[in-house]
């Protein structure tokens, strides 16, 4: 036998590819996202647009502008090119350049080209800071929105992405250091090296020290004043995104722990010490770097008040924890898409795998997960729009805890049951659900682990109680659609009331005290603004008395048809 003239082996009959499906490129991820195209307009908030596309009084813009951003990202993130940029950057971590050749000490991060090509759509598109750059109502949604495009497709260039937006609110509290960087901030222009000309910035963030982790209170890192700035001397166990421009650091000082901004590049052009020891080889998130960080009298400039470090820097907490639970909601997204893809193409036992009842089953509840994770991501994100008032702030408070916790949590999960769907070509590095597998355990890790949330909940419930009343205000929203839900609620509100005034005793019930507020939260909102078919089934798997946490449980009473029509 010879080879066929058509490429080689293509005369073999064990070599024709049969029954796999194509491949999922070239689609706008965008309008193909029923729930999110629905929720940015509903629960965010963005209203709707103006006929004659005039100023509909949204955030950055007319809504037509804003919601044509999102198809533009759409078709980017859903290109070949994009999904090979995204393939080619894990396959390619990070390179740790502590020493130029001629042996000057530069501590610098090399990243693949593709990583730098992804980071820069992701600013240009205003993934980072486009809601501080354009405020107004809806402006966190549809900056939610761009985030949750880019992290479904590659989530690692969304940890600088994240700090980057988060940093604004901390950096705003010192004037001076607002005015030089809160405008690169602000740019969608994007330029690796490390310059003091360049009109855009990336932040970075570093908290924890191998001493203390989560407690920060334990640092060791010392500040001491030396004119108008400080000089920083101490280790760092995690400094996240090490190619940053500049960085917000914890450190002690006579104060008690403070707050201080570290540019790598100094007023004068050169650099600051900032001595990378190692980066970090981690489980997933392989296309980002994570490193250890080394200060010696390096130079920074004091965040909010003194001793107040902890207040300084809790405002980009908040928003990472934000963006957290965004990127879960992505990456349940990009598992949902592809699960849902691979059974509407692959056929066994004589019909489509998505027309087999139990696959059926399996990826409607997935679908379902994805959607309620949605809804809630894009309710918390206009919960931090910047004319939010004194009701949405007290919400977001208990709000933010509760949902990092539980939508954090269920990722993981999520991204196994989307893999076995795809059978042994799930497990394989070719296809992106084996990286979405080890990159979901990262965000319930990152900006506090379960039980340092959980706690953080039960310290609003004792100190701030009017974000409860106004999570509970939020819950009466959705009272009187479905008993379940109305009897679930009141349960939880009863289970609630001792812990109000002693909380700490409750410690050890924590995580169910969160994991229920958050099942309640994501109902209300499904059976606001979802159809039926999403809401019933919502409520009673998660809140009824046969409520499964395995996927491919859901009651025969579901419309599994009419959630999977959405997915």
């Amino acid at each position: 036998m010879t080879v066929n003239d058509a490429g080689p082996l293509s005369g073999y009959p064990t070599h024709r590819v049969l029954n796999q499906p194509p491949p999922r490129v070239d689609v706008n991820e965008f309008s193909e996202n029923t729930p999110l195209v629905e929720y940015l307009h509903t629960i965010g908030e963005i209203g709707a647009a103006a006929d004659d596309g005039s100023d509909a009084g949204t955030a950055g813009g007319t809504n037509t502008e804003g919601t044509r951003a999102l198809e533009a990202t759409g078709v980017v993130v859903g290109s070949a090119q994009f999904q090979d940029d995204a393939r080619l950057a894990h396959k390619n971590p990070p390179i740790l350049r502590t020493h130029s050749k001629y042996g000057q000490r530069i501590d610098e991060v090399e990243y693949h080209p593709s990583y730098h090509r992804v980071i820069a759509q992701a600013v240009a598109a205003g993934a980072h800071t486009s809601a501080w750059a354009k405020p107004g109502k809806g402006a966190s949604a549809l900056r939610a929105a761009q985030f949750m495009l880019f992290a479904q497709v590659e989530p690692g260039h969304a940890c600088p992405i994240s700090m980057s937006h988060a940093a604004v609110e901390s950096v705003a509290l010192a004037p001076d250091a607002a005015g030089e960087w809160l405008p690169r901030l602000y740019s969608r222009q994007y330029a690796p090296e490390l310059s003091v000309n360049k009109p855009g910035a990336l932040f970075g963030m570093a908290m924890t020290e191998k001493q203390g982790g989560s407690d920060v209170r334990a640092n060791t890192t010392r500040a001491v004043a030396a004119g108008e700035h400080h000089l920083l001397t101490g280790h760092k166990w995690f400094c996240s995104a090490p190619m940053s421009d500049a960085f917000l650091v914890l450190a002690q000082d006579d104060a008690g722990l403070g707050c201080f901004l570290i540019p790598r590049i100094l007023p004068d052009g050169t650099r600051n010490t900032f001595l990378l020891q190692r980066l970090k080889d981690k489980a997933g998130n392989r296309s980002n770097a994570s490193a250890e960080v080394e200060f010696a009298n390096t130079v920074g400039w004091r965040i909010g008040e003194p001793g107040r470090g902890v207040r300084a820097i809790m405002g980009m907490v908040g928003r990472t924890r934000l963006d957290c639970v965004l990127g879960t909601a992505a990456g349940m997204r990009q598992s949902v898409a592809e699960a849902v893809w691979h059974a509407r193409h692959r056929h066994a036992f004589g019909a489509r795998l998505i027309d087999q009842p139990a696959m059926t089953n399996v990826l409607a509840d997935l679908a379902l997960e994805s959607e309620a994770a949605t809804a809630v991501g894009l309710r918390l994100a206009r919960a931090f729009d910047n004319d939010a008032g004194a009701t949405e702030l007290a919400f977001r408070r208990l709000a933010t805890a509760v949902t990092k916790y539980w939508v954090c949590k269920r990722g993981p999960n999520h991204a196994y049951e989307a893999m076995e769907c795809l059978g042994g070509n799930g497990y394989i590095e070719d296809f992106p659900l084996a990286m979405r597998y080890r990159e979901q355990p990262v965000m319930a890790i990152w900006e506090g682990t379960g039980n340092v949330i959980a706690l953080d909940l039960l310290r609003a419930m004792s100190t701030e109680p009017e974000s409860v009343e106004a999570f509970f205000d939020e819950l009466r929203l959705a009272a009187g659609a479905h008993p379940v839900f109305d009897d679930f609620a009141a349960r939880l509100k009863e289970e609630l009331a001792p812990m109000r005034s002693a909380s700490q005793e409750f410690a050890g019930q924590a995580r169910t005290v969160v994991e229920k507020l958050a099942l309640a939260l994501q109902a209300s909102l499904l059976l606001r603004f979802a159809p039926a078919a999403v809401s019933d089934a919502f409520v009673v798997s998660r809140l009824g008395s046969d409520r499964s946490f395995n996927y491919g449980t859901m009651p025969a009473s579901a419309d599994l048809a009419g959630i999977l029509a959405r997915a």
